[in-house]
């Protein structure tokens, strides 16, 4: 359908529904500093209490019927509230700058939501995640990282011990959405999963979504991540930096045209190369690289246009050679965004953007005379088009449609060669390509039934083609809210998800990589349902939120390979792998305090995954590998004075699931790599690694600071990882005992108790 069709029937269906004595106030709402859109602000009737939020791009839009004046408070937290009043004339464009509040000691705030969103909002499974809690957290070597924050919240199990992995409600890796300002990001990880691609200081809005998803969403079945770069301050020119022991970084934004366009570039990079020389032996050649570079600029074109452009690039190289050991790494990240956002009318806003994501991976081993190699990538281009329709305070319409070209390439390739000879590296140009298409439709509508109950109905139709294996899903949305005081609500939600591409492990030469393979005939696209109910309520005049969330989750159509360890030389694995089932269920509890000089947050998730192939473990059933049935986080910081504050994090969970072998028999010339040993194993995930528990602590001194006659603010921030320095299990493996002769397993720890102090300035 066209869209001025499209638009022509919205607008013919207002007219016939609402009676004309109606008038429509929209506009922007802003940040008085920077210039910059606030994303969720509260706009309300002071009357009737009637009212909405702001979008994406801080549009908002309310329906008043027709009296003579009416008035209007804007609010958003950590700004200063404003009331208009409003003489109704006919329909009204108002926008709205709103001033940060300077806070004092014992009224610090730290989200940025309304103080009761979590219970007036159909949606549940949302978690938003300022980006001053990401900063002030304690980390890994003095790296503030989004998905270390991730990991602390309900529903979310960490990887393997420091690194940015994470699972949701017992999905896969591979099934989290993760998208920057619309473009889908495939490997968000530096320093082999240490640290994340995302540099906190160009975030703008960081939303993690885990159930109830809108139909906007797909592609993916446990969770979307969904993160928007900052758009650059239109008032004046600003920047911030860090110097920390891995990595520096620099932000610089300002005005291209005074209130009316800007920009931002955001840089980091590692000179973790430079700082393990010293520590490392003469024989050792070692060197690690890592950057990320983040772009955007925004130029409004008129009063109901604006475009957007924005950009990342990302890079991991790393080598290492030692004693005929040789590994190369080399990564690549790419993502572009154009938008152009534009204001049809008084209840109508779309957005139309033009996308490019791509990721490649060229991973090589050397080991005495074995060689290995793995090249992939991914290359998207992406067209999406979205409407925004508000006929009123008791309707919001949202539609659109997306197309995807994917082109996926993948080869691999293991020898053994004689001394005097080097292998051949596998030719780029040689690398088989697939391509297919993905369209998708959506239309959602949160609709308002009365003031104590909501609904939201929506439905995405997802299409996958190729040429060979086409696939058409419908995938039906639903949640409900029903508000039964001012502070408490209940909330169910339906979803069915539908996704089209698999990512798989393989082992080459002991270096793990992750291929990324579509659908075919044979494989088909994953798909799962989440049921989901939840209480939640606010106390002590909403300075306390609760929650309490419990979920059921199906999924069909997984994949892992067959017994035995697997080299991929192509795409072309469906003969490798086995199909199956899995099923997790659980609840979730989450507190947190938003008000005073101590806040944060604590949650923990009681949870079960389990999986099952026909053509594993007998047919039986067998917890998922990342299964934890407990999971406990608490996250705080203390304000002590406006010089000095103080922060930690402190998890614990249950350990992981493994495989440990029943039995084992001596073989001659042959067996396993433990020492002519071949194990029998019996039962898949049979065991339990060490229960896993970890205490961070951070202290940030600020102040004040004078350069060249110019004031900057600086602070210096100290964090202990792992204070005391508990062992937690990375990985287990079995060798012989040399005395007893008895087989044994022995426990992998990576991160004892780390140090770190970095420094940070804006002016």
């Amino acid at each position: 359908m066209k869209p001025r069709l499209l638009i022509s029937l919205l607008c013919l269906s207002h007219l016939l529904i609402f009676p004309q004595d109606r008038h429509s106030i929209n506009g922007t709402i802003t940040n008085a500093d920077t210039g910059e859109f606030l994303i969720g602000a509260n706009v309300y009737l002071t009357t009737t209490r009637e009212g909405t939020t702001s979008n994406n791009y801080g549009f908002y839009s309310l329906t008043v019927s027709g009296q003579d004046s009416v008035g209007i408070q804007f609010s958003y937290l950590g700004y200063e509230s404003q009331i208009k009043k409003v003489v109704l004339r006919g329909n009204i464009r108002l926008n709205v700058e709103l001033q940060p509040r300077t806070q004092e000691i014992d009224e610090v705030v730290v989200s940025a939501e309304a103080p009761d969103e979590n219970i007036r909002s159909v949606q549940m499974g949302v978690l938003d995640i300022p980006p001053a809690k990401i900063k002030e957290l304690p980390v890994i070597l003095g790296e503030p990282d989004v998905l270390k924050v991730i990991q602390l919240l309900p529903g979310v199990q960490p990887g393997n011990e420091g690194t940015t992995a994470y699972h949701v409600r017992g999905g896969n890796a591979d099934q989290n959405l993760i998208l920057l300002d619309e473009a889908i990001v495939y490997n968000p990880n530096h320093l082999v999963g240490l640290v994340s691609t995302f540099n906190s200081r160009a975030i703008n809005n960081v939303s993690l979504i885990k159930g109830g998803f809108p139909s906007q969403y797909g592609g993916r079945l446990s969770s979307v991540l969904e993160i928007s770069m900052k758009e650059g301050n239109t008032k004046k020119f600003s920047g911030e930096g860090g110097l920390g022991l891995v990595s520096s970084q620099l932000t610089l934004e300002g005005p291209i045209k005074r209130n009316e366009s800007s920009f931002i570039i955001s840089g980091r990079r590692t000179y973790f190369d430079y700082l393990i020389k010293p520590f490392i032996g003469k024989s050792v050649k070692t060197n690690y690289v890592f950057y990320d570079l983040n772009g955007k600029v925004n130029y409004k074109l008129g009063e109901n246009d604006r475009i957007y452009f924005s950009g990342f690039l990302g890079q991991d190289d790393a080598f290492y050679s030692q004693d005929g050991i040789e590994y190369n790494l080399l990564i690549n990240n790419k993502t572009a965004t154009l938008r152009w956002n534009h204001i049809f009318g008084p209840k109508l806003f779309s957005n139309s953007s033009l996308i490019y994501s791509s990721f490649d991976q060229d991973i090589t081993a050397l080991q005495d005379n074995a060689f290995s190699s793995v090249l992939s990538g991914i290359e998207d281009l992406s067209a999406k088009y979205d409407l925004e329709y508000h006929p009123n305070q008791k309707h919001n319409v949202k539609m659109g449609v997306q197309y995807f070209h994917h082109t996926f390439r993948s080869n691999g390739d293991s020898q053994v060669f004689a001394n005097t000879m080097r292998p051949q590296e596998i030719p780029r140009d040689s690398i088989p390509l697939k391509r297919f298409n993905e369209l998708n439709f959506f239309v959602n509508d949160e609709i308002k039934l009365s003031e104590s109950f909501h609904i939201n109905l929506g439905v995405r139709v997802p299409g996958f083609f190729d040429g060979t294996a086409n696939y058409f899903r419908v995938e039906p949305r639903a949640a409900f809210r029903h508000r039964i005081d001012e502070s408490t609500s209940v909330k169910g939600a339906y979803t069915r998800m539908h996704q089209f591409i698999h990512q798989i492990p393989s082992a080459a030469a002991a270096i793990p990589t992750d291929i990324w393979i579509p659908s075919s005939e044979r494989t088909k696209p994953q798909t799962s349902q989440q049921y989901a109910l939840g209480l939640f309520r606010n106390f002590d005049d909403h300075a306390y939120e609760g929650s309490m969330e419990f979920y059921y989750k199906t999924m069909e159509d997984q994949i892992l390979f067959r017994e035995g360890n697997q080299f991929i030389r192509s795409l072309d694995v469906d003969d490798l792998l086995v199909y199956g089932k899995g099923w997790s269920y659980g609840a979730e509890w989450f507190l947190k305090k938003n008000k005073g000089r101590l806040t944060g947050w604590a949650s923990y998730t009681l949870a079960w995954t389990w999986q099952q192939f026909p053509d594993l473990n007998f047919g039986e059933k067998f917890p998922f590998r990342h299964d934890r049935r407990h999971n406990l986080s608490v996250a705080g910081n203390y304000e002590f004075n406006k010089k000095w504050s103080f922060s930690g994090t402190f998890v614990l969970s249950s350990g992981s699931a493994y495989t440990v072998p029943v039995a084992r028999t001596n073989v001659v010339n042959g067996g396993t790599i433990f020492e002519g040993n071949n194990y029998i194993y019996e039962q898949r995930n049979n065991a339990r690694l060490n229960p896993f528990h970890r205490l961070n602590l951070a202290a940030t001194y600020r102040k004040p600071r004078t350069l060249f006659g110019k004031k900057y603010d600086s602070e210096w921030v100290f964090s202990l990882y792992n204070i005391y320095s508990r062992q937690n299990p990375y990985f287990i493996f079995f060798d012989i005992n040399p005395i007893s002769q008895k087989p044994r397993a022995r426990q992998v720890s990576l991160l004892p108790i780390l140090p770190s102090i970095s420094y940070n300035f804006k002016f």
